[in-house]
């Protein structure tokens, strides 16, 4: 019913940039909170950014000056801006949508199949 698509991953030099995108479509009525987090081999996943439908924020310490996280309602679509690349950055990102789907119904919790991002010289 709801699918959730994450682009914009990629290998990227200590220092560099990357833009993730998520995407979510299909039979919706609304999307809530969004969120993005990660997974580095070997570690649990963990939360990275999430912002609310009316835009407020929240940050891993590890991240806070370096990504911003932005969504837009229109398009169901939210975006993680990583400046600063450090190659502890590694890992796969996860994109997690709160997604009220239509006839209309509470939100429930969908996730997208990860894109890699890998930060090297």
């Amino acid at each position: 019913q709801v699918q959730v698509v994450e682009s914009g991953g990629g290998l990227v030099q200590p220092g560099g940039s990357l833009r993730l995108s998520c995407a979510a479509s299909g039979r919706i009525l609304r999307v809530d909170a969004m969120g993005w987090y990660r997974q580095a081999p070997g570690n649990q996943r963990e939360l990275v950014a999430t912002i609310t439908r009316g835009g407020t924020t929240n940050y891993a310490d590890s991240v806070k000056g370096r990504f911003t996280i932005s969504r837009d309602n229109a398009k169901n679509t939210m975006y993680l801006q990583m400046n600063s690349l450090k190659p502890e950055d590694t890992a796969v990102y996860y994109c997690n949508a709160n997604v009220a789907t239509i006839p209309a119904t509470a939100s429930r919790s969908y996730w997208g199949q990860g894109t890699q991002v890998t930060v090297s010289s």
